[in-house]
């Protein structure tokens, strides 16, 4: 690899980390991205690429021409609303053209099996980091003693005062004088139902949180460089 490949790379790593992570830091607090970020990332993988390009040049064209393919894609999912907001659709169109090739630094990724483009390298190990917060919850539960299915593996106890407070969904509800669970909880309902346990003596509930998708894109960004395409990997393990 040339040195000048390697220190793109490098910037790439360090812009990508220090934009997701101040991104994830706000949506934890007010739930909002600015779209600024997704500009600064955007132009500066815009700037990147033609430096890329006059210096070094591209052994292949597919991961360019996939840039469009992914902004277009995520636009889709978003439309649909199958993706989790409009900022985690900004930012994964912002990667599609900050890191649209594998970017090797030294030895990383570990994981050389993968022929996808990076950005839906990033894209497919943040979704498997994220579907993997019910085993986290489990655990949380068992080491509280709170075993109570499918409570355990949806969310945690927390105090009604604290709830208020936090940004969580009710997996309760009262219902004809009895608690039961409440499959698809509502953002619309959550004062009004945390009300109710409150005026029926309810000192404690089930809840589950209001994971911002940003926390496993950056996780699936960092595990990207370090160990490369989790699905990829697995498959090629079994196959």
């Amino acid at each position: 690899m040339q040195d000048g490949e390697l220190l793109l790379n490098i910037t790439r790593l360090f812009v990508g980390t220090i934009i997701l992570s101040y991104a994830s830091y706000t949506d934890i607090k007010t739930r909002k991205a600015a779209n600024m970020l997704w500009v600064i990332m955007g132009s500066i993988g815009a700037i990147l690429l033609a430096i890329h390009y006059f210096t070094i040049g591209f052994d292949n064209i597919f991961y360019l021409a996939f840039i469009p393919i992914m902004i277009a894609f995520m636009f889709i999912l978003f439309q649909l609303r199958l993706i989790f907001g409009g900022a985690d659709a900004k930012a994964i169109m912002a990667l599609a053209v900050l890191v649209p090739i594998k970017p090797a630094i030294f030895d990383f990724p570990i994981w050389e099996d993968s022929v996808m483009p990076f950005s839906w390298v990033i894209f497919s190990n943040a979704v498997v980091l994220f579907i993997t917060i019910p085993l986290s919850l489990l655990i949380y539960n068992t080491i509280k003693r709170n075993i109570e299915f499918p409570y355990c593996v949806l969310g945690y106890k927390m105090s009604i005062d604290k709830a208020k407070q936090s940004f969580v969904w009710p997996l309760e509800k009262i219902k004809d004088g009895k608690r039961k669970f409440s499959y698809m909880p509502k953002e619309a309902k959550t004062d009004e139902e945390l009300k109710t346990f409150e005026n029926e003596g309810v000192k404690e509930i089930w809840v589950t949180p209001k994971v911002p998708f940003m926390i496993p894109l950056l996780a699936g960004f960092l595990v990207s460089f370090s160990l490369g395409d989790i699905l990829s990997h697995v498959m090629h393990l079994f196959i």
